[in-house]
């Protein structure tokens, strides 16, 4: 089969490798319909996370069952599924208490050894913990298809972020970032009840995306001048919320310094850069908490699914770019450059 290799920051090629195949009883083979690139998947690419040449790569994908192991239950050949960007058994106790990514036997796709989502087929550990049935009927529908994959990962990511932040009905919300992640924060922000959701972004394109979920406020500026006009939008306040998106010491900073006090962080951003941004000092004199780190989408799915199926909530439009298996090498380069917001794969 064709799938997606890192040999070398900025050297992504799509090759001929093995197939995916069972391995273990609770395996799941999927062939992928819908796959993307995420913005994480750019520190593999800049360099600056560190990966074997010719490792897998990609973590998000929706797709068919195409063979199941003998001790899978849950699942048969032809199931519509949506995996989560973690596999996980579903029954430890970290899966019991919804921390999926901490399970004792889960792992990333993409990891030496295991396939990676951006190919033509997936072997999935764990099948029956991991996968989550889709309606049969889902797969004639493009858009809506488009949708559930950003279940796999950046719609439960923003969720996740939102419910760090402790967003409630009425609260005030501000979200660091613009990219895929941010803008649904944004999403999750709106569905959770909020109702001034204040979004941090220059690039029009994806500032018009978040007022499409539900912003009400656009700040443009960076760093000390940002801090400002949300604090002039909040009477001096700061949000009771807020989503940090981005994983920068300066993010961080800028969070902190626009959360109200008594107010909370849910960060999400994955962290990079020389230090944290964080003043412990200043967290502790004005009462502001911190939640946050990876997001155990697996336990978020159902939810989301419900409200993705019934027209509640659709996080389609962070996908701006389509491209085939063959031209996943130029959708990184668009990523890479900020032409596109989040680039869509269909195998």
């Amino acid at each position: 089969m064709r799938a997606t290799v890192i040999h070398a920051p900025h050297d992504i090629r799509v090759e001929e490798v093995p197939d995916a195949a069972i391995r273990q009883p609770e395996d799941a083979v999927v062939r992928v319909l819908r796959a993307c690139i995420c913005g994480s998947d750019l520190w593999a690419y800049r360099g600056n996370a560190e990966r074997q040449p010719g490792q897998r790569i990609g973590h998000e994908f929706l797709g068919v069952v195409e063979e199941t192991g003998p001790s899978v239950t849950g699942l048969r050949a032809g199931d519509l599924v949506v995996a989560p960007f973690m596999w996980s058994d579903g029954t430890c106790d970290y899966c019991s208490e919804g921390l999926h990514t901490s399970c004792v036997q889960g792992g990333f796709w993409g990891s030496v050894g295991h396939d990676g989502g951006q190919g033509e087929a997936v072997r999935v550990p764990h099948a029956d913990g991991t996968l989550v049935k889709l309606p049969a009927d889902a797969v004639s529908d493009g858009r809506l298809l488009t949708g559930l994959l950003a279940l796999s990962d950046v719609m439960g990511t923003g969720h996740h972020a939102a419910l760090g932040a402790g967003v409630r009905a009425g609260s005030t919300v501000a979200v660091v970032g613009d990219g895929a992640v941010g803008l649904c924060g944004v999403l999750a922000a709106k569905r959770l009840g909020a109702e001034r959701i204040i979004a941090l972004g220059r690039h029009a394109a994806r500032t018009d995306i978040a007022k499409l979920f539900g912003a009400t406020d656009v700040v443009a500026e960076r760093g000390e001048a940002a801090e400002a006009a949300v604090r002039e939008l909040t009477r001096g306040q700061g949000a009771h919320s807020v989503i940090e998106a981005v994983g920068t010491e300066q993010s961080m900073r800028t969070a902190v310094n626009i959360t109200r006090d008594g107010g909370a962080i849910g960060y999400v951003g994955v962290p990079h850069g020389s230090g944290t941004g964080l003043d412990l000092g200043v967290m502790f004199d004005r009462n502001i908490t911190l939640r946050g780190g990876v997001a155990p989408v697996r336990a978020y799915i159902p939810e989301l699914l419900e409200d993705v199926l019934n027209g509640v909530i659709d996080p389609a439009p962070v996908f701006d770019r389509e491209v085939g298996l063959d031209e996943v090498p130029d959708g990184y380069r668009a990523m890479d450059d900020r032409s596109a917001l989040k680039v869509l794969i269909t195998p």
